[in-house]
């Protein structure tokens, strides 16, 4: 692993990608967008592996963006700034292209980069004093399409001009009214909250939940763009897993069924 400001475990069929850079609240720098693409392609590989939590170590924050301290040796010249951009791209292509479900748990502060890596997950859960904020027009920073559409998918374009407009920090009742997060909780009820969801996801059966993925992100694309014959064969691959007979056995038997992904 390049980077000890990232923490991975695997734990009940749940992968846990942590930034661990609570001295600077989780400032993200270019070895932990390394060390995050190696996790993701581990879990990518396992198949026990069923859902993803994106986290941030220390309490205080998920992450606060780009650790600016290493700006001057990342960022100062064109080169150097050519190949950060394209490492977090690759980082957040990287969230959005996993299989299996992401969720971003928020505690404290989301912003920039953390905000762009939150909205990159499917689902979104975070507590009472989260702060969100994309604050590029106070450092002079240009946001392409790559970095904006996810997010103008979510909330629509008011809200994400909004947010880029005005570079100011949204709290968790803000970010939920414009459906960038998905709950906000109790902060000693997030841990629980996230168990419960990544439980009962994990629990569920595995080729089903990646089908609904595939399929709502397809749907989400122009007419035009869809890819319907990759829909189709997933659907199929249910149909004629030993899942769906498992499913059904299940059922019959009022008990509770033991998913294999196949």
């Amino acid at each position: 692993m390049p980077s000890e400001k990232m923490i991975s475990r695997k734990d009940g069929g749940v992968g846990w990608m942590i930034f661990n850079n609570p001295a600077r609240h989780n400032a993200i720098s270019l070895d932990m967008w390394e060390a995050a693409l190696e996790i993701m392609a581990d879990f990518s590989a396992d198949p026990s592996v069923r859902v993803m939590v994106v986290t941030g170590a220390g309490g205080k924050a998920f992450a606060s963006g780009a650790d600016i301290s290493k700006f001057k040796d990342e960022r100062q010249e064109a080169e150097a700034v050519a190949h950060y951009q394209a490492t977090t791209q690759k980082a957040y292509s990287a969230i959005q292209g996993m299989a299996i479900p992401t969720i971003a748990m928020v505690r404290g502060y989301c912003i920039g980069g953390g905000t762009a890596a939150a909205v990159c997950c499917d689902i979104r859960i975070c507590t009472e004093n989260a702060k969100f904020g994309v604050p590029a027009a106070k450092l002079g920073l240009g946001y392409g399409l790559n970095r904006a559409q996810p997010l103008v998918d979510l909330i629509g374009p008011a809200y994400a001009k909004e947010m880029f407009f005005t570079g100011r920090q949204f709290d968790a009742r803000e970010a939920e009214k414009m459906g960038l997060v998905n709950r906000v909780v109790a902060d000693d009820k997030l841990e629980a909250t996230i168990e419960e969801m990544t439980r009962a996801i994990a629990e569920n059966a595995p080729l089903t939940v990646r089908c609904a993925k595939l399929v709502v992100g397809e749907a989400l694309k122009d007419s035009q763009t869809r890819d319907v014959a990759a829909t189709e064969r997933a659907v199929e691959a249910c149909f004629a897993s030993r899942d769906y007979k498992e499913g059904q056995a299940a059922f019959m038997e009022k008990r509770k069924p033991r998913f294999t992904g196949t």
